[in-house]
């Protein structure tokens, strides 16, 4: 029996990638340091344990044939956090997986990589740029990734924001503006397109980097929606979607921006340096590779993938009333935005 070991099994891209594998057949083993509390847990073997804690990670994964790396410690985490989880806990993760003799590993990076890109339509072979912390480390996770690959199929995968269903995180901010009535500021005019990725569409692609052939997996891809608008556009079908007549909001973008980064150095952002910092830019990568090497077809818009995560949102928002952290699994704190609200009726 095929089994696969999904390093983050707890988190959004965990379960909705664990649900896809039990439908395939798969045996899964999830390996997180939080409790995997889904109705899928008959199901599965779930492991509560840490990427940092080597011993426990390496007896976890024994028996396992197949491991996907979703693990991650996110941009509102501390920095030692994030270089801990994300670089040490890697290489954790791919020594483990040399010793257990996986045959492959499909490793989740970002398109974070690529820093604050000036041009668009970037391929997999684009300068990388990290911005802060998080991107940075993702850089490194990825050198530590690829200097494996003499040992096994590594696949290195770059996913643009990925959206569906158990998804909160920085989309909570839209999702709760939307639906309590409000407006929704933006910085610019919004015209800019930026590329999101459906969960599920994400998971196809992941899926297949399991069961391709070596050489074919042994690479990296960029993954987006092959269908995306503007910004603004996007974000106000979700507007459109909450009935309550209300519109996106260009804003000045300097006095925002500055406006920012100042919340930001006094903690009283929501939102880190690469979110705001693209909000105003055209971005969107090349899933050329991925489509012609991996036969990999997107199946869902920018606006498709949206409206799916929001009206996942209406209908579970009671159970995380009240709630905040620094996961995808989690609204983030809205600090000093909240207090924004107000003017937006």
């Amino acid at each position: 029996m095929k089994t696969a070991f999904v390093t983050g099994g707890s988190g959004f891209l965990g379960i909705n990638l664990i649900r896809f594998l039990l439908r395939d057949g798969w045996d899964v083993v999830s390996f997180d340091r939080e409790p995997f509390d889904y109705p899928e847990r008959s199901l599965i073997r779930a492991i509560v344990g840490d990427i940092r804690d080597q011993k426990s990670l390496e007896d976890a994964i024994l028996g396992s044939s197949v491991v996907v790396h979703c693990a991650a410690a996110l941009p509102l985490n501390s920095e030692e956090e994030i270089y801990r989880v994300d670089i040490d806990g890697t290489r954790n993760v791919f020594e483990a997986a040399k010793r257990a003799r996986v045959s492959r590993v499909v490793h989740i990076s970002s398109t974070a990589v690529y820093g604050v890109p000036r041009t668009v339509n970037l391929a997999e072979d684009h300068e990388l740029v990290g911005v802060g912390p998080y991107g940075k480390a993702k850089i490194a996770a990825e050198d530590i990734a690829s200097s494996f690959r003499s040992e096994m199929p590594v696949t290195i995968l770059r996913p643009k924001s990925f959206i569906g269903p158990e998804r909160l995180g920085v989309f909570s901010l839209l999702f709760d503006w939307a639906a309590t009535g409000h407006h929704f500021p933006i910085p610019g005019s919004g015209q800019n397109c930026y590329q999101y990725l459906d969960v599920e569409d994400l998971c196809v692609a992941i899926h297949l980097c399991m069961v391709a052939p070596a050489s074919v997996a042994n690479d990296t891809y960029n993954l987006g929606a092959r269908e995306f608008g503007t910004f603004r556009g996007d974000f106000q079908a979700v507007l459109d979607e909450a009935g309550f007549g209300k519109k996106v909001r260009g804003m000045p973008v300097l006095p925002v921006i500055w406006g920012l980064r100042i919340l930001d150095r006094l903690g009283l952002s929501p939102l880190y340096p690469w979110v705001y910092e693209t909000a105003i830019k055209d971005s969107y990568v090349s899933i050329t590779k991925a489509r012609e090497k991996l036969g990999w077809e997107p199946m869902f818009s920018n606006k498709d993938a949206l409206l799916k995560n929001f009206r996942w949102y209406l209908e579970n928002r009671a159970q995380f009333t009240g709630q905040s952290g620094t996961t995808h699994r989690v609204p983030w704190k809205q600090g000093a935005l909240g207090l924004a609200k107000v003017f937006f009726r």
